[in-house]
C-alpha cells in the first residue's frame, strides 16, 4: 500500500446497515482502515436496557456477522477494523472478535478495546447540578430515570489502541467523525492542536461516516437525481494525504456514483454553523470546503480548516420517558378517507372520555395527513365536540379525488405500561365498535427511552485501553 496516501473506507454508516458492500471494500479496496460508525444517539441507552437483562448483552447485534464476512479479506490484506459497535459493553464486544477469529481459523488476531466513555457514575456522583441542553432542567431532575451517560469522545482516546499491533479496535461512544479522524492523526503524525488539519480530518469523517449516503443513497430521486444500479449500491472510500486534503471514491464497478451534488449533501448533513461544527478533537470549519469532480466517481476535497477545540465534551443522557401505545386500521374503496376519519374521531373521544386528552398524541390517516398535517389536508375532520351531528360532514367536505385506502393510525404518549395497552386496545376494538370495512388491525406497546444531552469537563473523562488476544487478555 502507499504510505503517502491512506485509504480508508466506510463499512457502515448504521447499525442495521447492509453487510455485502463492506465486504466489497474490504475485498477490492486495498484499504488501510475500515472503519464501521454504528451508533445514534439512543443507540446505548436501549443497549444499557438489554445488557441490564443479559449481561454478555448491550452490542452491536451484527457485530459478529460483520467480522465473519470481513476480518478474513482484512487480515489477509493487512486492512485494520475501527468501530464503535461495542456499544454499551465494548469488553464483551472485543471477547466476540476473537470468538469470530477463532471461528474463522485465525487464532492470532488482535482486539484492542477502548473503555471510558461511560461516565453515568462519575455524573450521578459530581455532575447533577450540569444544566440539560434541551430544556430548563438539571441532571439531578432527570436522574432517576437515567439509564446511560456517554461522553463523546474524541480521536485522542482511539490513539494508544491504533499505538498497539491490535487487528481490530472496538469503542463504545466516540464522535462519529473521530472514528476516521483517529488513524489520519496515528499515520501522519498529526499533533493535537495542529487545528487546520485535525479539520480537514474531520470533514473526511463526517463525509465517509454515512457510508452509502454519499454514493447515491438517500440522495436518488428518479427523473431529477437518478443512481446507477443501487441494486449493487457501494460504500465509499477516501484516499487522504499528509496535508488533510483528499479525495472520495469507491471501489470500481460499485453501484452507485460519487458526485459533487451527493458530496454537497453528505457535507450539509447534520451541520448547524459550517463555521464551527464542534466536535471533541477540534472545532471544524467547513466555510471554505471546495468539491471538484476529478473523474468518474472521484470527488476532490480542499478547503477544510479548523479552530481549537473546547474544554468540554457532550454527553448523550438516555432516560426513560414513559410509554407509546399505538393501533393502526386500514380502509379501503369508497369512502375510505371519510370511514378512516370517522374511526380517529371515535377514538379520540372515547380516550378523552377516559382521561386522556391531556397526553401527547398523535391522530393520523397515512396517506393523507401523517407527515403533511394541517390545512386543507386536515378538511375533513369535523369540529363539532358530537359526532352523532356531523355525520353528513364527512361526505360533504371529502374531496372529488380521495384516496379510496387509507390507514388509521393513533399513538399517544403516556406514563405507564397500562396506559399504553388501553390505547392499542381502543384502536383494535374498532373492529367491531368503528367504522364498516376496517381490516389489518396492529397494535403495539413499547417503553420510550428518550435521549438529552449536557456538557461535562474533559478532564473528568478517562479513558484506557485493553489488548485482548486469543487467551483473552
Amino acid at each position: 500500500m502507499d504510505h503517502t496516501t491512506l485509504r480508508i473506507g466506510a463499512g457502515a454508516g448504521y447499525a442495521g446497515d447492509r453487510i455485502p458492500p463492506a465486504v466489497e471494500l474490504a475485498e477490492k479496496g486495498q484499504l488501510d482502515y475500515l472503519v464501521f460508525e454504528c451508533l445514534a444517539e439512543r443507540t446505548i441507552a436501549l443497549a444499557q436496557l438489554e445488557r441490564s437483562q443479559r449481561p454478555e448483552a448491550g452490542f452491536d447485534a451484527l457485530l459478529t456477522a460483520r467480522m465473519r464476512a470481513v476480518l478474513p479479506a482484512c487480515i489477509r490484506q493487512g486492512t485494520r477494523i475501527i468501530s464503535n459497535m461495542g456499544a454499551a459493553n465494548p469488553m464483551q464486544a472485543g471477547y466476540a472478535v476473537l470468538a469470530v477469529a477463532h471461528e474463522l481459523g485465525l487464532p492470532h488476531v488482535k482486539v484492542a478495546v477502548v473503555l471510558g466513555d461511560d461516565v453515568l457514575t462519575t455524573l450521578c456522583a459530581d455532575g447533577l447540578s450540569l444544566p440539560v441542553l434541551e430544556s430548563n432542567q438539571r441532571l439531578a431532575d432527570l436522574q432517576p430515570q437515567l439509564i446511560s451517560a456517554n461522553a463523546y469522545l474524541g480521536a485522542e482516546a482511539l490513539l494508544p489502541a491504533l499505538q498497539t499491533d491490535a487487528h481490530v479496535i472496538i469503542t463504545g461512544r466516540v464522535a462519529d467523525p473521530a472514528l476516521f479522524l483517529a488513524p489520519l492523526m496515528h499515520h501522519f503524525g498529526w499533533t493535537h492542536d495542529d487545528w487546520a488539519r485535525l479539520g480537514k480530518g474531520v470533514l473526511v469523517g463526517h463525509l465517509l461516516e454515512c457510508a452509502a449516503q454519499i454514493t447515491g443513497g438517500y440522495f436518488a430521486d428518479p427523473g431529477y437525481k437518478d443512481v446507477p444500479n443501487m441494486a449493487q449500491l457501494g460504500f465509499p472510500l477516501a484516499e487522504v494525504s499528509a496535508s488533510g486534503d483528499a479525495v472520495i471514491t469507491k471501489v470500481a464497478d460499485s453501484g452507485g456514483c460519487v458526485t459533487v451534488a451527493t458530496c454537497t449533501e453528505q457535507l450539509l448533513y447534520e451541520i448547524e454553523n459550517p463555521e464551527r461544527y464542534l466536535q471533541p478533537d477540534v472545532v471544524a470549519d467547513f466555510s471554505q470546503v471546495q468539491l471538484t469532480q476529478m473523474g468518474p466517481d472521484r470527488v476532490q476535497i480542499t478547503g477544510g480548516n479548523g479552530h481549537p477545540r473546547t474544554d468540554t465534551l457532550k454527553v448523550t443522557l438516555g432516560y426513560r420517558d414513559g410509554f407509546i401505545g399505538e393501533g393502526q386500521m386500514s380502509y379501503a374503496g369508497l369512502g375510505a378517507q371519510a370511514r378512516g376519519q370517522l374511526a380517529l374521531d371515535l377514538v379520540r373521544e372515547r380516550l378523552a372520555q377516559a382521561g386522556y386528552a391531556q397526553f401527547d398524541s398523535r391522530y393520523d390517516l397515512i396517506g393523507v395527513n401523517a407527515i403533511f398535517s394541517g390545512g386543507s389536508q386536515n378538511t375533513t375532520e369535523p369540529k363539532a365536540p358530537h359526532l352523532a351531528t356531523k355525520v353528513s360532514a364527512y361526505r360533504i367536505t371529502e374531496p372529488n379525488n380521495a384516496t379510496t385506502e387509507v390507514r388509521a393510525r393513533v399513538t399517544l404518549r403516556v406514563p405507564t405500561l397500562q396506559h399504553a395497552q388501553h390505547v392499542a386496545h381502543e384502536v383494535e376494538a374498532l373492529y367491531l365498535n368503528g367504522p364498516a370495512g376496517g381490516g389489518g388491525a396492529t397494535r403495539s406497546v413499547r417503553e420510550v427511552i428518550a435521549a438529552a444531552a449536557v456538557l461535562m469537563p474533559r478532564s473528568a473523562v478517562h479513558t484506557t485501553t485493553v489488548l485482548l488476544n486469543a487467551e483473552g487478555h
